[in-house]
């Protein structure tokens, strides 16, 4: 774990210093980098923060899979940047190859011009060049050529100064990308190093768990049943308010019996605030002020069991011991459950559409309290066991599950 936080800290510590020359992609590319870096912190300080802290070998090779698979990323954006910067460098390398061409071609003309004007340089010679003139116009012609003489002598001395420059500053920019880029190697050959330590030990643990391999699938069916029931509450638990909410508006009828129990009647301030937040999709903020997504919405195949598939309605993001759930918008609380089984959940809706917050220890919002963008809702549930914080966030529109990464920002 050490060697793994020496590492990190070696490539939290490694900046591109391109600066003013480096392009929109590779500042793009070192943005993600730096947010693979931080995904990877937060993994190590809320899923290996203590040492012998007691792992089943299930969640032992989850977690690591969660690690080894940030590292990977880590690695693939790192040889993408790498690879842009190869490609920079050989541009790079072609314009100098081609301003020194410009810059000889530039000073053999102006050494031409001096040359000339050094022949006729005398101010007596400019003077009988003047007075020869067969008219005034042509007098006046011949001045105004030897302005523009000088002007162009003058033109070409800067165009020469300014290509000299160039050269100058891409020399300078192929050095330090030449520096960025060995660098970048050198990072990644130390995160391969790390990420074959990573996969040997989590071989290890999958040798162990083969072995019992019907006894851990059990496990995770048996967990999965738990969850599907803890699905089946929360769903009700919608259809209820919804039924609730046609029977306040005094929806009785409709055209569609099916899509009247299955849609709320909303006032025209509900639609208004349905319609912001959806616009809001994809900018919402997350339900944590730190944390990191351990499991994702759908449905997935376990890595190590081929056999297993697990479902998830929402995402669950792993966070800091005594952190805070925090509404994600503007809405009101419309349900506070003590599931069974489980911990408390908090339910905001937001005019037709509702956020779940789940695994609450501790609730500080009440049934029917209107509540803001990043207002504090609860406290969140950490396991003794494990010592790991767990949020499950779920998005309903009416009573249609949604996935949460489509809502909030950068999930």
């Amino acid at each position: 774990m050490r060697t793994y936080r020496n590492l990190l800290l070696l490539l939290m510590c490694i900046t591109v210093h391109v600066g003013w020359a480096q392009s929109k992609k590779q500042q793009e590319l070192e943005a993600q980098r730096q947010a693979v870096l931080e995904e990877i912190r937060q993994i190590n300080s809320l899923l290996f923060k203590t040492r012998g802290e007691k792992k089943s070998v299930l969640t032992e090779v989850e977690d690591l899979d969660q690690r080894i698979s940030a590292t990977e990323n880590l690695i693939r954006i790192t040889n993408r940047q790498a690879n842009l910067l190869s490609r920079e460098i050989n541009e790079n390398i072609e314009k100098v190859a081609s301003l020194r061409e410009e810059l000889e071609v530039l000073k053999e003309d102006y050494a031409g011009m001096i040359r000339r004007s050094y022949k006729s340089k005398s101010q007596q010679s400019r003077i009988m060049f003047l007075l020869s003139s067969e008219s005034f116009l042509q007098a006046y012609k011949r001045l105004q050529y030897m302005k523009q003489y000088t002007k162009h002598r003058k033109a070409q001395g800067e165009n020469i100064q300014k290509k000299t420059e160039e050269v100058q500053e891409l020399n300078k920019q192929l050095i330090q990308q030449k520096k960025d880029k060995d660098q970048l190697v050198a990072a990644n050959r130390e995160t391969r190093k790390q990420l074959a330590k990573e996969k040997e030990q989590q071989q290890s643990l999958i040798a162990s768990l083969k072995k019992d391999e019907g006894k851990f699938a059990s496990q995770i069916r048996s967990k999965q049943r738990e969850a599907d029931r803890l699905d089946r509450e929360i769903e009700a638990i919608i259809r209820a308010a919804i039924a609730e909410s046609n029977k306040a508006s005094g929806n009785a009828v409709a055209a569609n019996p099916r899509e009247k129990a299955e849609v709320f009647a909303l006032t025209a301030e509900a639609k208004a605030l349905a319609a912001n937040f959806t616009s809001n999709k994809g900018s919402l903020p997350w339900p944590v002020d730190k944390g990191v997504v351990i499991r994702r919405y759908g449905n997935k195949q376990h890595p190590q069991l081929p056999n297993v598939t697990t479902f998830s309605s929402g995402v669950e993001i792993a966070t800091e011991s005594g952190s805070k759930a925090r509404a994600v918008f503007d809405g009101e609380v419309f349900q506070i459950q003590q599931l069974k089984g489980a911990n408390k959940a908090v339910y905001i809706r937001h005019g037709s559409y509702i956020t779940i917050y789940n695994n609450l220890a501790s609730v500080s919002v009440t049934k029917g309290q209107k509540v803001t963008t990043k207002q504090e809702i609860g406290t969140i549930f950490t396991n003794p066991l494990n010592s790991k914080t767990i949020l499950k966030f779920l998005v309903y529109k009416n009573s249609t599950r949604m996935n949460p990464a489509d809502w909030i920002y950068k999930m």
